[in-house]
């Protein structure tokens, strides 16, 4: 990425969106810009795990699960699914598993924590819907930006 967040910030005052600075990087990567394909679910990632056999096009995950610590919605097996399926980053509002792994992976992953339990399949979750956390709705199609620094909204074509 070649957009920095401080940058978009300092860019575009007044239209920016900061999200709180809640996530943890667990990619091998920090960085991701792209549009957002959201998803709602709850201690529940067959919505994730479906979601990852499909093109990523360069977007970028964006799960709601609600920030619950019991059950890990990401690991490494569909990590590896979003890497080979061009996806560019994921921001998920839940826990993660498979840490040393991830961080090995070309991609990244914003996350609350780890937790080592999977998750129940109940073949639930919501796809495509503005799902809201970290203080702002994201909605699918936004664009977001996402470094060391923390990540941005921005929805106004950017100038250079």
């Amino acid at each position: 990425m070649t957009v920095k967040t401080s940058d978009l910030c300092d860019q575009y005052p007044d239209t920016v969106r900061v999200l709180t600075p809640i996530f943890t990087d667990f990619g091998g990567r920090n960085d991701f810009e792209g549009r957002a394909f959201t998803l709602k679910c709850f201690e529940d990632n067959s919505r994730i795990k479906e979601i990852s056999s499909l093109p990523g096009h360069g977007r970028v995950l964006v799960v709601d699960g609600g920030g619950s610590d019991r059950y890990a919605l990401f690991g490494d097996v569909i990590a590896a699914d979003l890497v080979k399926n061009g996806w560019v980053g994921v921001l998920i509002y839940g826990y993660i598993r498979d840490k040393a792994v991830l961080r090995t992976m070309p991609i990244a992953i914003k996350a609350l924590g780890t937790s080592p339990r999977k998750t129940i399949k109940r073949n639930e979750g919501q796809i495509a819907v503005t799902v809201e956390f970290a203080g702002h709705a994201i909605a699918d199609g936004d664009q977001l930006y996402g470094d060391d620094d923390g990540v941005v909204l921005l929805n106004e074509p950017r100038t250079n």
